[in-house]
């Protein structure tokens, strides 16, 4: 490889890193939130599920961020760096200040501002098809959690001391569900680039940055774990097993398809609804707000700095 390549390789591992930390909140919030499993459990539980999601199940994914954005044209090497560069800069700024915010949009608008920058044609209409995703997942899990939280409050075993350490068992599982979706539905924000410049195949793209994840996961991952466990919403376990099963669903649904969506929309759409069902006052409204802030300034700020990052290798 060059020395580009070889720098697009470290910095697509080193952004895999920091979204596997990123994510840790997404996936295993639930679980820890409800004392179903520790954190440092949880971390050990999601790395590996995430690297067989991401390894295994990412192909479809990774071929459509790859090749279905820009329309016929292969990256350079020097403008895939800055598309990684700029989507991992902006993950590494919202993780430290503890803000879950939607890194496939961050990675999106910086290829298409990068994109704009060098004069490559993109395909707006994949970008709308995604935008119309990441608009209805949301309120398709809002409206999925209220049901299954509904449903689950209709099972009188579940109010018992059994049923409540069942459903805390059965919470485990579906957070590891949860982390197989999020590799094989995230991974492509580090390395569909790889595709993108010709450089490997999907299914090494997706081992390479399942290890980075799994990685993220075991080394970064504590702070934004407890604060979507602890700060977002009062659960209790068959509310907590209705948002994390919800939020999977919808991931995979979208992965099935080839597509794409935000873990932490999904996953706050469905603890939004299991919330509803049981009372607003479970809903805390201000952190709400303040990931909803994120998810408005993550795909502004990745444009403008994936533009700006690849205007500068045309000098």
């Amino acid at each position: 490889m060059t020395l580009p390549d070889t720098l697009l390789v470290a910095l697509a591992l080193a952004f895999a890193w920091s979204m596997g930390a990123h994510y840790t909140g997404a996936c295993m919030g639930m679980p820890v939130a409800t004392r179903s499993i520790g954190t440092r459990a949880a971390l050990w539980t999601m790395a590996p599920f995430a690297l067989v999601g991401a390894t295994w199940f990412s192909h479809a994914v990774l071929r459509h961020v790859g090749h279905d954005i820009l329309v016929g044209q292969r990256l350079g090497s020097g403008a895939a760096i800055a598309v990684i560069g700029a989507a991992f800069a902006l993950t590494t700024w919202f993780t430290q200040r503890r803000i879950p915010t939607s890194t496939i949009q961050i990675l999106v608008f910086s290829i298409v501002g990068a994109g704009q920058a060098l004069g490559l044609a993109i395909r707006w209409d994949t970008i709308a098809r995604l935008a119309v995703l990441w608009v209805l997942a949301p309120f398709a899990a809002f409206a999925l959690g209220y049901a299954l939280t509904r449903l689950l409050d209709a099972v009188p075993a579940l109010a018992h001391a059994r049923g409540l350490a069942l459903a805390g068992r059965a919470l485990v599982l579906v957070g590891a569900l949860a982390s197989l979706a999020m590799g094989a539905n995230d991974v492509s924000n580090a390395t569909a680039v790889f595709l993108s410049t010709g450089l490997c195949g999907p299914l090494l793209a997706g081992l390479l940055g399942g290890i980075g994840l799994a990685v993220g996961v075991l080394t970064w991952g504590r702070p934004l774990l407890e604060r979507v466990a602890f700060g977002m919403v009062r659960l209790d376990a068959p509310m907590a097993v209705a948002a994390q099963l919800v939020q999977a669903l919808v991931v995979l649904g979208a992965v099935a398809g080839g597509l794409f969506t935000s873990m932490n929309q999904a996953l706050i759409g469905a603890m939004a609804g299991a919330g509803l069902a049981r009372g607003r006052e479970t809903i805390d409204a201000r952190v709400v707000l303040g990931v909803l802030r994120g998810w408005l300034l993550g795909p502004a700020a990745g444009a403008a700095l994936g533009y700006a990052l690849a205007a500068l290798t045309r000098l």
